[in-house]
């Protein structure tokens, strides 16, 4: 029987990860300031009994298809399938049981990188064919987070990973984001319907809260009626188009208390997410987390593409492989 654990990576200065074999999730990321001061900068549980009941998304992967289905449902090579419903009318994050909740194989370890597996069988939550699934974490000397994301199918699926890490670079524990600078470098986003899928279209962000290309306090925007009223930012920003060459490129940028954490990637997408729904929860040595006490920079693909063919393309194939890339830079 699998049990959960907990695996420690290094770099210099203080720069350290625990991983977890559930859900593969980020347990801890210590990071020095610009004054070699080092915290916790994710959230997250003091045991693996809360890493299993409370916030299950917390620093996890999020799998098969991260972020929402609309309906549950889509289409490939002419047949429909139908996901479970597990957020609102829509599929969140993989279904009732994503990835997020399972635990995987450790395939790898050294002192500065992990490398695990999970391998989902055919028809698990609703998505066809045997998927193995890949994701290492590796630190390096200069304090990046190198996140590798890997995977192939024995039939045509779909497919869309990301780390939905809750970040506060103040420490974990600490309060509100709101003095958090954010920049994002995107020009254009996904306007979403009111069940939070997206309508199809692709906007600019000229003249909309949805302008970051210059840096802005957090707080200062993020009760925006524009938003989600009352809680906060939860929406998809474009970094590449359906035909773009794939590279890394510079997604966002994140400042607060001497740290800065700059996203590059290899996905199409990155959704803001800034913790809207974790009320009053105990986290980390008994700490009390609370709405906006975090904010996610989710490198992904665009929600619900497999519904819209002008989006870019989530589907894998057999002799194929996804091979996605996201770095977290402190500098």
């Amino acid at each position: 029987m699998k049990t959960i654990q907990f695996y420690t990576i290094n770099s210099a200065d203080g720069f350290s990860a625990q991983i977890s074999n559930f859900g593969a999730k980020i347990t801890a990321l210590h990071i020095p300031n610009i004054v070699g001061k080092v915290k916790d900068i994710v959230l997250g549980f003091s045991s693996a009994d809360d890493w299993c009941q409370k916030e299950l998304y917390f620093n996890a992967i999020c799998g098969r298809v991260a972020n929402r289905i609309k309906n549950g449902r889509f289409t490939l090579d002419g047949k429909t399938y139908q996901l479970p419903i597990n957020n609102g009318t829509n599929s969140l994050h993989g279904g009732i049981r994503g990835f997020n909740e399972q635990i995987w194989d450790v395939v790898s370890k050294t002192n500065h990188s992990i490398r695990l597996h999970y391998q989902s069988p055919d028809g698990e939550e609703g998505y066809p064919g045997n998927l193995d699934v890949w994701v290492t974490y590796t630190l390096t000397a200069d304090h990046r987070l190198v996140i590798h994301y890997e995977a192939e199918t024995d039939q045509p699926t779909i497919v869309a990973l990301t780390n939905h890490a809750y970040f506060n670079l103040s420490g974990e524990g600490s309060g509100t984001v709101a003095d958090h600078i954010l920049q994002i470098h995107a020009d254009k986003y996904t306007p979403f319907d009111e069940t939070s899928c997206p309508t199809g279209e692709i906007l600019s962000v000229e003249g909309t809260p949805m302008d970051w290309r210059k840096p802005i306090r957090i707080g200062s925007r993020i009760n925006d009626p524009f938003f989600v009223s009352g809680k906060g930012i939860d929406n998809n920003w474009c970094l590449s188009s359906a035909n773009e060459k794939k590279e890394l490129r510079h997604a966002a940028t994140l400042q607060a208390d001497g740290r800065t954490m700059e996203c590059w990637t290899t996905m199409p997408g990155l959704q803001v997410y800034t913790g809207n729904y974790i009320e009053q929860n105990i986290g980390k040595n008994g700490r009390m987390y609370d709405i906006q006490h975090a904010v996610c920079l989710e490198a992904q693909h665009w929600p619900d593409s497999i519904n819209h063919p002008n989006f870019p393309n989530t589907i894998l194939r057999p002799n194929e492989k996804l091979d996605e890339v996201t770095e977290y830079r402190f500098v």
